[in-house]
C-alpha cells in the first residue's frame, strides 16, 4: 500500500490538469491528450498510447484513473435496463443504472454512499450516510457505463443513492465537468438533479445559472403525511419547498418535475390528489407518478392501477401535466439501494 493515497484524476478539469502537468514541465498539448483519455475511461494509464512513457509513469505514481470497479451487473430480461454495482477506490459500493429510451441512453448516478435523509420508503437510506462522492466519482459512473456499452450517454439523472444537494459543492463541480467541451460535453439541459426538498440549496442552485432540470420528491400534499414519509419535512414546510421551486423556475426558465410515489392507503386518495393539485397551482411543473417499488422492510405496498389512474385524472383536471413513470427494469429490484443493500448483507460476517 502507498503511504499516500493516489488522487482521482477525474476530479480535475482540463485547466487544472494543465496547471498540474505544466508545473512538472509538460506542454499543454500533453495535458489535453491525457484529459481526452481519462474522460473516455482507462483502466490503466498504459492504455494512453500517444502519451510518453515518463508522463504515464508520473501520472500513475500520483493518480488513479477514477474508473470504478464493476462488482455486479444485472441486465433486465424485460427491457434494456442495466444495473451496475460499482466499487470505489476505498472499497465503498454504489449503484448506477442505465436506462435506454427512444431518445438516447440515460444514466442514473449516485451522489453519496448511502444517504442521511431517511425517507421511509427508500432502500438507500437504510444504512445512513457513509460519505459524499467526489466530483470524479460521480463522473466515473457515467464514463464507466459509456465505456461498458460502447455508446454515448446523452442524459444524466442524479437520482441514485444520496441527496445531491446535501453534497452541494461536489455536485456543482461535477456539473461543470460533465458539461466540459473537452470532456463528455453533455448539455446541462439533459441533466436532472433530484432532491427531497432542501430549500436553501434549491435557492442556491437557482443562482448558479445552470439550466439543469430540478426534480423534487413531493410524495404528499400536506405536511403531516410528508413528515411521516420524509424526515426532511420536519425541517422545511411543504409551502417553503414550493416557494423555492417557483423561484427556481423563474430564475432558470425550467419546469420543475415533482416525483410522487403512490403508496397504497397512505398518500393515494382522491383527497390527496386534490391537495397536490391545489399546492402546485401556478407552478410551471409536471408531476411524475411513481408506482412504489415495494421494500420488504417497510411493509408499504403499491397502489393499484385504477387508483393510480384516478389520482392522475384528478391532478390533470387542474391543468397540471401528469405522467406515470414507465417501470423500467422492474425485474432488477429497480429501486435505488436494493442491489447495494443485498450485496452488503451477503458480505456481512454471519453471526
Amino acid at each position: 500500500m502507498h503511504c499516500m493515497a493516489k488522487k482521482n484524476i477525474l476530479d480535475y478539469n482540463s485547466e487544472e490538469l494543465n496547471e498540474l502537468l505544466k508545473a512538472h514541465g509538460y506542454p499543454s498539448y500533453r495535458s489535453k491528450q491525457v484529459f481526452k483519455w481519462v474522460q473516455r475511461g482507462v483502466d490503466s494509464f498504459e492504455e494512453m498510447t500517444n502519451v510518453p512513457k515518463d508522463l504515464r509513469a508520473f501520472i500513475d505514481m500520483h493518480y488513479h484513473s477514477g474508473m470504478p470497479k464493476k462488482v455486479r451487473i444485472r441486465e433486465s430480461k424485460l427491457d434494456a435496463t442495466k444495473k451496475y454495482l460499482f466499487e470505489l477506490s476505498d472499497g465503498a459500493v454504489i449503484e448506477t443504472v442505465l436506462l435506454v429510451y427512444s431518445y438516447g441512453n440515460t444514466v442514473c448516478i449516485s451522489s453519496q454512499v448511502g444517504c442521511r435523509m431517511g425517507c421511509r420508503f427508500c432502500a438507500s437510506a437504510q444504512g445512513g450516510l457513509v460519505r459524499d462522492l467526489s466530483p470524479g466519482e460521480m463522473l466515473g459512473q457515467v464514463v464507466a457505463v459509456q465505456r461498458d456499452i460502447g455508446e454515448r450517454i446523452s442524459n444524466i439523472v442524479i437520482m441514485g443513492s444520496g441527496e445531491p444537494l446535501d453534497n452541494y459543492r461536489n455536485l456543482i463541480t461535477f456539473l461543470h465537468l460533465v458539461n466540459s467541451k473537452e470532456g463528455l460535453n453533455i448539455g446541462l439541459r439533459h441533466v436532472t438533479v433530484s432532491t427531497c426538498g432542501l430549500v436553501r440549496e434549491i435557492e442556491k442552485l437557482a443562482e448558479e445559472g445552470l439550466p439543469v432540470t430540478l426534480s423534487v420528491s413531493l410524495h404528499a400534499g400536506d405536511d403531516e403525511t410528508r413528515k411521516n414519509l420524509m424526515p426532511v419535512a420536519r425541517k422545511y414546510k411543504i409551502k417553503e419547498v414550493i416557494a423555492a421551486c417557483k423561484k427556481y423556475a423563474e430564475k432558470t426558465g425550467r419546469r420543475i418535475t415533482f416525483e410522487y410515489s403512490l403508496i397504497d392507503g397512505v398518500n393515494d386518495s382522491d383527497r390527496d390528489a386534490g391537495k397536490v393539485a391545489e399546492l402546485l397551482a401556478g407552478v410551471p411543473c409536471h408531476v411524475n407518478l411513481i408506482p412504489l417499488n415495494p421494500i420488504a422492510e417497510y411493509g408499504y405496498s403499491q397502489s393499484n392501477r385504477d387508483r393510480i389512474m384516478r389520482f392522475k385524472g384528478i391532478v390533470e383536471k387542474h391543468g397540471i401535466p401528469v405522467t406515470v413513470r414507465r417501470e423500467l427494469g422492474r425485474d432488477l429490484n429497480g429501486a435505488c439501494g436494493q442491489l447495494r443493500a443485498s450485496y452488503i448483507s451477503e458480505k456481512r460476517p454471519k453471526q
